[in-house]
């Protein structure tokens, strides 16, 4: 059914092109048109006001404990001392393919997770430096990273990194050669 579009009195009406009214429908919308967009324009100020409030509680790092991958892998290479380099992934991630040396804490989402992180770090030095790392998923939606931070900020350590897997763990690190291995 084709519509017509016909303006009345500051009013958008649309209907069948007949203008007879059928029992299996013909359409009648009537909107002020001077609202509009008014209206649009209040959805887009909501929509970015949500956006914006949901990137600032997202990450409860600053953006200078964000560690881009070349870099850890600059440091896993060089001479100096070495972080520590905790999974926080899934087991079988982890099984598959994880950074060398990289220790396996569980998942940061659930309580097991979060104690097995725990019991990684029991005996550092809370100034140790310690890299997280998850990459099961786009960072911006991954469920593990953030409560493993939390976990580990709550428990007084200083020096927490977290690895910018943006993408997800074969794209962002195992696909451009850095070092990783499967779990043996």
């Amino acid at each position: 059914m084709k519509l017509q579009r016909s303006v009345s009195a500051g009013r958008l009406i649309l209907r069948s092109r007949s203008g007879r009214a059928k029992s299996h429908g013909a359409i009648v919308v009537c909107m002020n048109q001077h609202r509009i967009p008014a209206l649009l324009a209040a959805g887009l100020l909501c929509v970015s006001a949500w956006i914006a409030w949901g990137d600032a509680q997202a990450n409860p790092w600053s953006t200078g404990e964000l560690l881009a991958p070349q870099a850890l892998a600059d440091e896993l290479h060089g001479g100096a001392a070495k972080p520590v380099v905790i999974a926080v992934v899934f087991p079988a991630m982890y099984r598959q393919r994880h950074i060398a040396g990289a220790l396996f804490a569980g998942p940061g989402r659930d309580a097991a997770g979060i104690d097995a992180l725990k019991a990684a770090v029991k005996d550092l030095p809370k100034d140790a430096a310690i890299v997280l790392y998850c990459g099961c998923c786009p960072m911006v939606r991954c469920p593990n990273i953030r409560p493993a931070y939390r976990a580990l900020k709550e428990l007084g350590y200083t020096n927490v990194r977290v690895l910018d897997l943006e993408t997800n763990f074969h794209d962002d690190w195992s696909g451009k050669g850095y070092p990783s291995e499967p779990a043996i």
